[in-house]
């Protein structure tokens, strides 16, 4: 399986879903995953475990982690940053989250696959397909 590599670097000021979907279609991304985020957010808006709730606050955060699945109109991804004093908090990224100095983002693509999402009734929550192109 070959693998499609995009690099940017996103500046300040930057809503860091919005510029991951831009990517995925400026380069039409028909499957993707997020493999790599550094750098810092001066907002952040992340949908907690259980879909219930949302955290929104304002600061300085480190990227620590972040890892998502790519359709061409969804992006399922989770992220985890960490605060000045180091406690770490982490959910479904929405968007709202805010680049501060910078994000290093690195896209992979798989060109012989289709990704989309179905609603699935066992979960209540539209999951992943996979397709061969």
């Amino acid at each position: 399986m070959s693998i499609s590599v995009l690099a940017t670097r996103l500046t300040q000021g930057t809503d860091l879903k919005i510029a991951v979907q831009e990517l995925v279609n400026k380069h039409r991304v028909s499957a993707g995953s997020l493999v790599s985020c550094v750098g810092c957010l001066s907002k952040i808006n992340l949908r907690l475990a259980g879909a219930e709730t949302t955290l929104v606050t304002e600061g300085s955060f480190e990227i620590v982690s972040i890892m998502g699945t790519l359709t061409p109109s969804h992006q399922h991804i989770h992220i985890a940053v960490a605060d000045r004093k180091g406690h770490v908090m982490g959910g479904h990224l929405l968007e709202g989250n805010i680049v501060d100095s910078t994000a290093e983002v690195i896209i992979h693509s798989y060109p012989q696959l289709n990704f989309s999402r179905t609603f699935d009734s066992s979960t209540g929550y539209t999951e992943l397909v996979i397709d061969k192109c």
